[in-house]
């Protein structure tokens, strides 16, 4: 017993005043492996099967995400202590250098502000899709300091958290799990409107993904220069793969289209020439 309390005091080095024992590195490790245990065993209790009933995946990972920070960060406080490093002290004998590194790092701390806002403020949550710069992407994971996200093309895409909360973002999955969408169209003047509205209807909710027949609705919106202008709108679930549901749907809208002969125009003008114009430009050409 003797011999293992001298290997535990067993001095590794020294800097100044600050000793490096065997015990000091126990120390450290057993404070690394509890925080690691304590970070686990939250993690299994947030994210157990059957607790998002009440309590959905955003809310439990951004409240995971906070306890998780606040953990490590009182943890690398006791091994600051551990070590013979008064953590106080160490604040207020650096409180100048902090100022300056702030400075310097003014943009990280903004994310960093950032990062803690989203992830107390639940207002983007994993999963969301959002729209940001004309980009539409699903959020994989929200950080401190950057969040991640996949856009349409499957291209992973590392956002700064300040990004999020200072622009104007787009959250299409905020309210509902479903969001409505619209198609333009034209058609050539005198075809069937009727017929034409009872095309677009069934066209989109021809397509699997479309939800609510009854909220599915084609409209007549407008006299266009050289066509009659239609909307049709629908309500889906698959909002980050929205652009393909599209573009299903007006290959359907361009079959049925072809099959009861309604012409899709395209830009024309008509030129008028008045008759004394016409006339002097023949008594123009005979003079010659």
């Amino acid at each position: 017993m003797e011999t293992f309390i001298n290997f535990l005091e067993f001095e590794l080095f020294s800097v100044g005043k600050y000793e490096i024992r065997v015990y000091t590195l126990v120390s450290i490790l057993i404070i690394l492996l509890i925080t690691r245990l304590i970070v686990w065993l939250i993690k299994k209790a947030l994210f157990r099967k059957g607790k998002f009933d009440n309590f959905d995946k955003g809310n439990a990972y951004a409240l995971f995400k906070i306890i998780e920070y606040v953990i490590w960060v009182i943890a690398m406080g006791f091994v600051l202590e551990t070590i013979g490093i008064k953590v106080t002290v160490l604040i207020a004998g650096s409180a100048a250098l902090l100022v300056g590194v702030g400075l310097g790092l003014q943009q990280t701390f903004n994310d960093v502000i950032s990062g803690i806002i989203l992830l107390s403020e639940k207002s983007i949550k994993i999963d969301d899709v959002l729209e940001i710069d004309d980009d539409i992407v699903k959020i994989q994971s929200i950080g401190l300091r950057t969040s991640k996200g996949l856009n349409t093309d499957d291209i992973s895409i590392i956002i700064p958290n300040s990004l999020i909360t200072t622009n104007k973002v787009i959250n299409w999955s905020h309210q509902t799990k479903k969001t409505r969408f619209r198609i333009d169209i034209g058609v050539a003047y005198g075809s069937d409107v009727d017929l034409v509205i009872q095309i677009l209807e069934e066209s989109a909710f021809e397509h699997p993904d479309i939800s609510d027949r009854e909220l599915t609705e084609a409209r007549l919106v407008n006299f266009g220069n050289s066509s009659l202008d239609f909307q049709v709108l629908f309500f889906s679930k698959n909002i980050f793969r929205i652009n393909k549901v599209k573009s299903d749907i007006r290959r359907i809208i361009n079959r049925k289209f072809n099959e009861n002969n309604i012409v899709i125009p395209f830009p024309q003008m008509d030129l008028h020439l008045k008759s004394n114009q016409t006339d002097s430009l023949s008594k123009y050409k005979n003079n010659r």
